[in-house]
């Protein structure tokens, strides 16, 4: 009786030590964890960063304009700021300084970009030149683009196409019997001249539900999705329709690119060849096809990166164009003795002539003063797109991590361009 007592005493017991071991060790190990990581950012100089919550982090503080909210941070914690969005470190670049060590002095550490399921969809897996990670695929596509699609060259041949979509919009006006809404003439013409330049042909008002397209593909690509910074919550993507609308506006906009590059491929200037010298106006898409069949470049090109620089080219030149140019108007018209002096300029370059020409703008200086202002003050993009680093570095005597997956670079354009130093 006293053995078998003695076994179950000493099986409570050895029963107690396992439950005891296995409730102190996870607790032990968990200190431990805190402790070095306590100790290893302690030990790095860190930047500045505000009191974040678990999970969300600094999420909770960004509210309807983030932007606004980096700007009031940044007054209180300096020009570089570490925040995190739920578990992602993202530094913010706030002065001009700190933004010329990223996209200057440290160009190539800061080349990456962060990865996102929005790209992924819509911007066919990244395979555009401004979501793309940095790579030598990344480099060749820029290659074809800065070489092949914005020369100096280029550009200059698609002078008439300006002329004339700027003739026909102050045609417009000139026949308007009743108020002409700037806001949409300025939407219009941006967005024709790009057309014209990028596919050949305008594709506004005649052009059925492009424009449409576009507004929705700007207003989802610029939306903030949660499920990338905490990606236990990405599941909302599918339940409150924000993945299903994107990959809609992915398959209409894939549709309508298919079908402009079929009508390029069984056109005449197909079997062309286009130099990257020529002075004649071919479009991007007649470029980029040319491109493809001679591979002028030494590297092939799908015709997925087609699309993709395409898309790239009115996600670039069209929302940023015509806003630049309704604030100027409205900053002007609270201005009115800028707008005399800017008039005055205007009248004694041009003269007796009806039309103001490229020539003329190289003389007017006061006018490129307005335009510098209004980029200054009314900033096209508020928050640039993102950057990952890919090693340590430091940066005004900072210690910035290497950017796993995670980690993002934001730059601020707003307070770079607000700051005194440029005043």
């Amino acid at each position: 009786m006293s053995s078998f007592l003695q076994t179950s005493l000493s099986h409570q017991n050895f029963h107690s030590f396992t439950m005891l071991f296995f409730t102190i060790f996870p607790l032990l190990l968990s200190l431990l964890f805190i402790i070095k990581k306590w100790y290893f950012n302690t030990k790095k100089n860190s930047p500045p960063s505000p009191p974040r919550f678990p999970l969300l982090g600094n999420l909770h503080q960004l509210g309807l304009f983030p932007h606004r909210t980096l700007q009031t941070l940044s007054h209180k914690y300096g020009p570089l700021m570490l925040l995190y969005f739920g578990k992602v470190p993202v530094l913010v670049v706030s002065s001009s300084d700190a933004a010329s060590k990223v996209m200057k002095t440290h160009d190539l550490v800061f080349s990456d970009r962060p990865q996102r399921k929005i790209f992924d969809i819509m911007l066919y897996g990244s395979k555009d030149v401004a979501s793309c990670a940095y790579g030598e695929y990344w480099r060749q596509v820029r290659s074809l683009s800065v070489l092949h699609l914005l020369s100096n060259k280029r550009v200059q041949s698609y002078r008439r196409v300006r002329e004339e979509e700027t003739s026909r919009m102050m045609e417009h006006i000139n026949k308007s019997t009743s108020c002409v809404n700037l806001s949409e003439l300025c939407s219009r013409i941006t967005n024709d001249i790009t057309c014209r330049v990028t596919l050949g042909k305008r594709y506004g008002e005649e052009g059925g539900v492009f424009p449409e397209l576009m507004l929705e593909f700007g207003e989802l690509l610029g939306s903030f999705f949660i499920g990338d910074y905490i990606p236990w919550l990405n599941w909302l993507g599918k339940v409150n329709g924000f993945y299903s609308r994107a990959e809609k506006v992915a398959k209409h906009l894939d549709d309508f690119f298919e079908e402009v590059i079929e009508d390029h491929i069984s056109g005449s200037r197909f079997d062309r060849d286009v130099s990257v010298d020529s002075e004649e106006s071919d479009d991007f898409v007649d470029i980029l096809l040319s491109v493809q069949k001679s591979n002028a470049i030494g590297f092939s090109i799908d015709r997925t990166a087609i699309k993709g620089l395409l898309l790239d080219m009115f996600a670039a030149g069209t929302d940023t164009t015509y806003t630049v140019l309704e604030w100027a108007m409205t900053e002007l018209l609270r201005h009115q003795t800028v707008m005399q002096k800017l008039q005055d300029e205007v009248r004694n370059v041009v003269g007796n002539k009806t039309q103001v020409t490229e020539e003329d703008l190289v003389n007017m200086n006061y006018l490129k003063a307005v335009i510098k202002e209004t980029l200054r003050l009314h900033v096209p993009i508020p928050l640039l797109v993102p950057r990952k680093s890919m090693e340590d570095i430091k940066v005004n005597g900072y210690d910035i991590a290497a950017g796993t997956q995670e980690g993002e670079v934001v730059l601020d354009s707003c307070l770079l361009l607000l700051s005194m130093n440029w005043c």
